[in-house]
């Protein structure tokens, strides 16, 4: 008789439990002009993060739509994934609800996409649950209406990035080991974008000028520098062990190295009190692998 023999069926894993929400990095940030809206016309190279946020969800059958988690500085009623459910229900007519649990890891006020993340697992996890059957560009067109970086983590590829961050061309980008340094700051990015030192006319990069080993800046990093000592201090630090460079408008620096073990060793020297963390990048984001092997619209 085999050792396996008459044991029960593991269950089948909880459609609702473990959606990965990654964090991304900003490799470089340019600003190239402002349009009449006053919205600010980017170019960017946004790679994934193996490191982010565990997204839950409940059903619910009276169309209530809330989050479980405390948050503490995130209101529920503006929190992104909220928004997203709500937009979902108002575009499809959807008449469940759902409670949403965070386990949350990406910093607030950042750089790096969590609440953007957590928004695009939403939409593509309630796709999933409520069987809406929405297209990923159906998904990311919802996506820009919470916010421009929502596109890049639905679409989940790494991606050369223009207009308000909206247009985006697939990457295909070497994976390095990152070590994530966390400042002890939450930076605006409203407070950034609105500086009046802020460069806003950058020459505009190509991407095979990109590729080629011409990968520009982030113009945003000596307005935070100015203005927020820590993350000063932090690139400085960073700087010792690799080329480092802010995420988005901030407050997160990061640096890359070819193998985990330079990341970690470069983490052992970390002052006391410092956060951080090491992740490998990725170019395509865990979440639509998520995605195939729980929904029945592929995500494609």
């Amino acid at each position: 008789m085999s050792s396996t023999e008459n044991l029960p069926d593991s269950p089948p894993p909880d459609p609702g439990r473990g959606w990965p929400a990654p964090a991304k990095l900003n490799r470089f940030l340019h600003i190239t002009g402002r349009r009449a809206d006053g919205y600010h016309l980017l170019q960017t190279v946004f790679q994934f993060l193996e490191y982010g946020d565990t997204l839950g969800f409940r059903l619910r059958d009276d169309g209530l739509v809330r989050r479980s988690s405390v948050l503490p500085g995130i209101d529920p009623e503006s929190d992104l994934t909220v928004r997203a459910a709500r937009l979902l229900q108002s575009h499809t007519g959807e008449r469940r609800g759902v409670e949403i649990a965070i386990d949350k890891r990406i910093p607030a006020g950042g750089g790096l996409g969590g609440g953007s993340s957590d928004a695009a697992t939403t939409l593509w996890a309630l796709n999933c649950l409520w069987d809406l059957g929405l297209s990923m560009e159906e998904l990311a067109t919802l996506g820009l209406r919470l916010g421009a970086d929502v596109p890049v983590f639905v679409r989940g590829r790494a991606a050369w990035a223009e207009g308000v961050g909206e247009i985006l061309t697939p990457l295909t980008l070497e994976e390095p080991w990152y070590l994530v340094v966390i400042p002890d700051a939450q930076v605006s990015t409203a407070e950034i974008f609105a500086a009046p030192e802020l460069t806003r006319d950058c020459d505009a990069l190509t991407i095979s000028g990109f590729l080629s080993g011409d990968h520009g800046l982030n113009v945003c990093e000596p307005v935070v520098r100015a203005r927020f000592p820590r993350v000063a201090e932090a690139l400085d630090w960073l700087g010792r062990f690799a080329p480092a460079r802010m995420s988005g408008t901030g407050a997160c620096v990061f640096a890359s190295f070819p193998e985990r073990r330079a990341a970690d060793e470069a983490r052992r020297c970390l002052p006391v009190g410092w956060r951080a963390f090491v992740a490998k990048g990725c170019n395509h984001s865990p979440l639509l692998a998520r995605v195939e092997l729980h929904c029945a619209q592929p995500a494609r």
